[in-house]
């Protein structure tokens, strides 16, 4: 029986070969997987604005005999998965009408859900590996995804890996890029509405040799042709833009394994830096407190 997650996988591999017809299909498959197995051929039809051949051929384009087996296999895995319990439990929707505060929670954690799901851990374990072989990680990204990029490397070097984010002030990304070799790595983060100059920048490493590893919110965004792994972090938000909670926990769940995994250059590394931070008088203490506002 072919998993969950390898149908994904077919999809992706097939993908630069489809027709722009069955890319959409695709996109629509991926985006909508949970769905798949309560949806006939016509109302998958109807949605897509495909026809119905055109869906019959895309599965088997997959691999499959044809959408009915597909749709099977889909639903075999789903029933495996709903067996499993939640990992976070949703408000009660009913509680929550005219509560933008709960619903934004909601959402966010229903973001965390699906994230903790779907994400490939094959794809996870090879990104932890990438980040601790590499000389140097850079971090790239515009937007929202400039902050997440900077964040992200800020909390590398918290855990003694040597991490840099690209500015966007006096040079492109691609300029930035002509100074990096193959033993760094770059990490890019790609959120809609995508980014050109992040996309070209991840094509222009893959040219130049350079490892590059994609967080996005679907794995046919156009910066996952061009990545050696891709982590897909769902970011639906109530708003236009994209919500980065989940996206978050993906960040503190990377920095946290690559320090478990590299214990003592990050024991030695945060040991330094509180030493500088006593030498130089940085941190707030009790006695700075007491002297300062009277011990109130």
């Amino acid at each position: 029986m072919a998993r969950y997650k390898e149908i994904k996988i077919r999809i992706k591999s097939q993908y630069p070969k489809l027709p722009q017809t069955h890319r959409n299909l695709g996109d629509y498959f991926i985006e909508n997987f949970d769905k798949i197995p309560f949806l006939n051929v016509q109302e998958i039809s109807e949605a897509t604005s495909m026809s119905v051949a055109s869906v019959v051929r895309f599965a088997q384009r997959i691999g499959f005999k044809g959408f009915l087996e597909m749709r099977d296999e889909i639903s075999k895995e789903l029933q495996n998965r709903i067996r499993q319990k939640e990992i976070f439990s949703l408000v009660d929707e009913g509680k929550i009408k005219n509560d933008i505060l709960s619903s934004v929670a909601n959402l966010d954690i229903k973001n965390i859900n699906e994230t903790l799901h779907s994400l490939d851990r094959k794809n996870y374990e090879s990104a932890i590996k990438m980040i601790l072989n590499a000389k140097r990680v850079y971090t790239a990204g515009l937007g929202i995804s400039f902050l997440l990029a900077r964040v992200l490397a800020y909390q590398f070097n918290q855990v003694a890996i040597d991490a840099k984010s690209f500015n966007h002030d006096d040079a492109s990304f691609m300029e930035q890029v002509l100074f990096l070799n193959r033993d760094d790595l770059i990490i890019a983060f790609s959120y809609p509405p995508y980014s050109k100059e992040t996309v070209d920048v991840a094509k222009f490493a893959k040219e130049k040799n350079i490892k590059v590893i994609s967080i996005t919110n679907k794995n046919a965004s156009p910066i996952t042709f061009y990545s050696d792994a891709t982590l897909v972090v769902k970011s639906d938000n109530l708003l236009f833009t994209n919500s980065f909670a989940a996206i978050s926990v993906l960040i503190n769940a990377i920095t946290t394994q690559c320090a478990f995994k590299n214990k003592a250059k990050t024991e030695k590394i945060l040991k330094e830096m509180n030493e500088i931070a006593d030498l130089h008088d940085l941190i707030v203490t009790d006695d700075y407190l007491k002297k300062n506002f009277n011990g109130d």
